[in-house]
């Protein structure tokens, strides 16, 4: 995140390191890097090591949901990249066990911390890959990623194909005014969704059926990291590195290579070649619109919450604009 949270203090996350890890802090810094977790560069008598902080209110997916599920899911998800680490898989930069031989540890019941070696590379923001050779280079990793049999990666969950907040979004387009914000991104969002409110409706119910779709092919789902876009990548002296594993899910493949594919459509053929599972077009097609349905659930639901102008707040708005489109969702069908 760009913005650091008001009632997380450095004090917090050093007390969660050595809590947890055993570690006792001597240098850090709040680095402003990513989009969902907070981060921090720590330095201690052991080396240097990288905190992320994760806020379980925003992993929250629905009105039912706890803390203590999304604590779960988070759990699961860096379980599955240590296992994946243990396997062998050296490019996965997976969080370190705690003391307790935990993958993440709380520092309070809303924040939990994992954490994880320095890498010392290149990171990338969001975008295409420069080159064919850097997409192929991440492909190889999925191919390896997929090729791991699921015992041993036993703490993964299924992929449920939940949209994050949808029911709250649904509640958003019918509220009135003072339902939102306050916030300066409340009333833009609110016409936003006002103006598409008959096209949102016609695509979560085609969204709906591609699910249907795809639940009653779960033989080749595969373990996934879910979002190996360029921004999850650090590129290293020994090569190219996957980062941001809490993600990870069994799911059909084409959960890892939609957007590779997006970037350059003989992605599927290289992938069906070395693994002999073919390109799934609906699979496809459900993981396009799932992500533009997911970022306009979530950023819905942050603008109808008190919230102010921010550089994340800021980053947010330019997405939600891009995702409300039916004509995207038009080409990317």
């Amino acid at each position: 995140m760009f913005t650091r949270p008001d009632d997380l203090s450095d004090t917090d996350v050093v007390r969660a390191i050595a809590d947890g890890w055993g570690l006792r802090a001597t240098e850090m810094e709040w680095a402003p890097v990513g989009f969902g977790s907070h981060h921090w560069r720590v330095s201690s008598d052991h080396g240097h090591w990288f905190v992320t902080v994760d806020d379980l209110d925003a992993r929250l997916r629905e009105a039912s949901d706890t803390r203590a599920a999304a604590f779960a899911r988070l759990s699961a998800a860096l379980s599955a990249a240590r296992a994946l680490r243990d396997f062998g898989l050296d490019f996965v930069v997976a969080p370190l066990a705690t003391q307790a031989g935990d993958i993440v540890h709380p520092i309070d019941d809303r924040y939990v911390a994992a954490l994880y070696g320095h890498v010392e590379g290149t990171t990338h923001l969001w975008g295409a890959y420069p080159t064919g050779a850097d997409r192929l280079a991440v492909l190889d990793q999925i191919i390896a990623i997929h090729s791991v049999p699921a015992a041993h990666v036993s703490t993964a969950r299924s992929e449920d194909f939940v949209i994050p907040r949808r029911d709250e979004l649904k509640a958003s387009i019918a509220s009135p005014p003072d339902a939102w914000g306050p916030g300066p991104f409340a009333a833009p969002t609110r016409a936003l969704l006002h103006q598409h409110h008959d096209a949102l409706h016609h695509v979560f119910a085609h969204y709906d059926r591609l699910v249907d779709e795809l639940t009653t092919r779960k033989d080749r789902w595969v373990l996934t990291h879910g979002e190996p876009h360029r921004g999850n990548t650090i590129n290293t002296g020994d090569g190219v590195v996957l980062i941001d594993w809490d993600t990870a899910l069994l799911a059909p493949p084409e959960r890892d290579l939609w957007m590779l594919i997006d970037e350059d459509t003989r992605i599927g053929d290289v992938y069906s070649e070395h693994t002999r599972t073919q390109i799934d077009a609906v699979a496809l097609q459900l993981y396009r619109l799932w992500w533009d349905l997911c970022e306009i659930s979530l950023y819905a639901a942050d603008f109808r919450r008190r919230h102010d102008d921010t550089d994340d707040t800021r980053v947010a708005w330019e997405k939600l604009q891009v995702c409300v489109d039916p004509a995207r969702w038009s080409r990317r069908a």
